[in-house]
């Protein structure tokens, strides 16, 4: 037997820790790591993942689930898009070839099995990826699910001037064959370590859905066809969306239910009157401040694993009120000396006893749990001098009314985030209260999520760059490489021809450029980590974008639903097909 090459060995070390990381150091409901979880919530404490509500032999089938959400979808075509709540209706239509359970482990879900050395699927120098297909797959539109699709998919994502919000690593593909049916070979142009993060969910578009090149007229972005348990039977837009079983799906027997609808209401408290009264069954995206109320409510059960990432500021650095020039130094925040004093001048753990119970953590990085955390990076301690010593020396001297001034500019900045989120508007005046105490005027300014994070075509202002400051939540996946190369890859800073792109603090730097395209062809987890790692620190030097605070992933249900399973890795809707009622 010939001995395994460098590559060989690195492959089976990076499945081998893919599989079982997060036995060891994913967030909770797996066993996170001492130093990464908050304070408990009202989750209790657990070194495995929270069981699933007993279903007793041969569950219920039938029924409707009604979930609640306050934000409103712009789009359901994964490939355009990039709200929460897009992906929770998506996440009940789509499946790919696999997906991550709530103990970080990657199980097949279209495919026979997930790839390996061992079995096969991968290629001994990493650049080949075979994937088998499980017979008699078919789309919601009893059309099959073939290479085909998938080949098609890739080549709809590499289209150009349509809007696709990323590329990450199907820009690494060389090509896809398909030898029959059933069997997809991706063959790269390099080793692309993240791919099993490829070709999963929202990523499979079936052929059927038309010429790529006129992707923003597609039906499917009001109607998806996928693969999964549920299927869009009428969307209503801002009231709701009505699914159906998909009566064609792969596992026989499932989904249980009948029906989920996504009852889109104007605000979270609204959706918790409603959960209250019995209107709705599920309510999506509770916050560490709902938990008091929560709790007292009978009949109510609380989910809530640790989750990655979490709210932050994204400081533009580069206005694009020129749509020509997306790289146009911002008047006031391309300065770091004014980014880090926003970053010391804030007063996360204020925000956090007031707001969220004292049951968050402050902020620190991009990597903040799991087994890719950058536990070196800690939080931006709250020194209010030392704010009002950078704002000195960028020349930025306080006037009479205390705000401060530059060659006769004030310093005042707008400052964004989504309506119909009582959290974060409040935590916007506790925000503005730390700034105006180190002479900075922010100003609030709010808009719904289709608006604040819409599309390119649509106006949205953090992609066109005519924002100052925006917030919201965004987190990495199990494997963070794609959530890193799109915040902090210069090529995907949004322009006319790159209106997909997420780098929305445009920031640019070579060597994280350089970083990256080294992390992506890096067999080693370990080697991987102290990459990302570095660009962490890089982007926490740089404050581009300043992060307040670490939540867990809170959902709330009525206990006549059974089966409900957290997954700080997906969403809401993960396992929705094992959803049923008593």
């Amino acid at each position: 037997m010939k001995p395994q090459s460098h590559i060989q060995k690195m492959l089976g070390v990076f499945f081998a820790v893919s599989l079982i990381l997060a036995a060891c150091a994913t967030p909770a409901p797996t066993s996170a790591p001492a130093t990464s979880a908050p304070a408990a919530t009202v989750a209790p404490a657990a070194t495995s993942a929270p069981a699933a509500t007993a279903v007793p032999a041969g569950p219920k089938k039938g029924g409707k689930v009604t979930l609640a959400v306050w934000q409103s979808p712009v789009t359901l075509n994964g490939l355009l898009g990039t709200q929460t709540v897009m992906n929770v209706v998506l996440n009940l239509v789509t499946e790919g070839m696999t997906e991550v359970q709530p103990d970080g482990t990657r199980v097949a879900a279209l495919a026979k099995e997930v790839p390996t050395v061992q079995n096969g699927g991968v290629s001994a120098d990493g650049k080949t990826i075979t994937y088998k297909l499980k017979e008699k797959l078919v789309f919601s539109d009893g059309k099959p699910v073939e290479c085909e699709d998938f080949k098609y998919s890739w080549q709809a994502i590499m289209t150009p001037n349509v809007g696709i919000v990323s590329t990450t690593g199907y820009s690494s593909i060389d090509t896809i064959d398909c030898p029959d049916p059933a069997t997809v070979v991706v063959k790269y142009k390099a080793f692309f370590a993240p791919y099993l993060t490829l070709f999963n969910g929202s990523d499979l578009i079936p052929r059927s859905a038309g010429d790529p090149k006129g992707m923003k007229d597609w039906a499917h972005n009001r109607k998806p066809v996928g693969a999964g348990p549920f299927t869009i039977e009428e969307w209503k837009t801002d009231e709701f969306i009505r699914l159906k079983r998909n009566d064609k799906y792969r596992e026989a027997g499932k989904p249980l239910l009948d029906e989920v609808v996504v009852r889109i209401v104007p605000s979270s408290e609204v959706a918790m009157q409603l959960l209250a009264s019995g209107e709705v069954d599920i309510m999506w995206n509770n916050t560490e401040a709902d938990t008091p109320q929560l709790e007292k409510m009978a009949g109510v059960k609380i989910s809530a694993p640790l989750q990655i990432g979490g709210e932050r500021l994204f400081l533009n650095m580069a206005e694009n009120k020129d749509p020509s020039d997306p790289k146009k130094p911002h008047a006031i925040l391309s300065d770091v000396k004014v980014r880090q004093a926003i970053a010391f001048g804030i007063n996360k753990q204020r925000i956090i006893e007031k707001l969220l119970n004292n049951k968050a953590k402050p902020g620190s990085s991009e990597l903040n749990a799991g087994y890719f955390e950058c536990k070196s990076i800690q939080a931006y301690p709250y020194d209010a001098a030392k704010a009002k010593s950078l704002l000195d020396e960028a020349g930025w001297k306080p006037g009479a009314d205390g705000i401060r001034v530059k060659d006769g500019n004030k310093l005042r900045l707008k400052y964004s985030t989504t309506s119909g989120n009582k959290l974060r508007e409040d935590s916007q005046v506790l925000v503005v209260e730390d700034m105006k105490a180190i002479g900075i005027d922010m100003f609030i300014e709010n808009a719904p999520s289709s608006v604040v994070i819409g599309t390119w075509d649509g106006g949205s202002p953090r992609r066109h760059g005519n924002f100052d400051i925006i917030m919201y939540t965004t987190n990495a996946g199990i494997d963070p490489h794609s959530q890193m190369v799109n915040l902090w890859s210069s090529a995907n800073i949004p322009s006319v021809d790159n209106k997909g792109g997420l780098n929305y603090t445009r920031f640019n730097d070579p060597k994280a450029d350089a970083l990256l395209k080294q992390a992506s062809g890096e067999p080693d987890p370990a080697k991987r980590r102290d990459m990302y790692c570095q660009l962490a620190q890089m982007t926490y030097d740089q404050a581009n974008m300043i992060y307040l605070y670490q939540r867990s992933a809170i959902d709330s249900y009525r206990d006549k639903v059974l089966g409900f399973t957290s997954n700080a890795w997906s969403n809401t809707a993960y396992n929705a097909k094992e959803w049923s009622l008593k």
